[in-house]
């Protein structure tokens, strides 16, 4: 259960929105600035805990399925995973899995966010065949120097 209070309420009364934090997550409104999220650190911890468990289970079970099964089952969430191709699908399942795993263990989610991102860039360039052939075909031109990173 989240409970939403203003800036201005946490200020004039901070025991009793520390007692709602008790309760479950506070959202602080604020008007010149984001939202901030009030948590107990307990739950927080234990939240962390399930996630870490949920991630190496998830990591465990995609590993022993046979990656067509798994790259199916990511389908749903995913459905631009099926543009893939079959080796590039079986690289996804891994990948994900790798990240979610990650993620939870540093709470960082991000992680993942940017795993997924780049695949599915990845299955718009497969979508495009004009694209993706014209991406991977050699290069032959000389593009001349490349400058020095500090010389942009």
């Amino acid at each position: 259960m989240t409970t939403e209070v203003q800036w201005s309420e946490l200020q004039r009364d901070p025991k009793s929105v520390a007692a709602l934090a008790d309760e479950g997550d506070v959202r602080v409104r604020r008007r010149d600035g984001a939202t901030l999220l009030l948590t107990r650190e307990d739950r927080l911890r234990s939240a962390s805990e399930g996630s870490v468990a949920a991630a190496r289970a998830l990591r465990n079970v995609l590993v022993h399925l046979p990656r067509e099964i798994a790259a199916e089952a990511l389908l749903d969430e995913f459905p631009w995973v099926d543009v893939l191709p079959a080796e590039d699908r079986a690289q996804f399942v891994l990948d994900f899995a790798r990240a979610f795993q990650a993620s939870a263990e540093l709470g960082q989610w991000s992680v993942l966010a940017q795993t997924v991102r780049e695949w599915k860039n990845t299955a718009a360039i497969h979508a495009d065949p004009a694209l993706a052939g014209k991406l991977s075909e050699p290069l032959s031109d000389d593009f001349g120097p490349i400058p020095a990173p500090t010389d942009i």
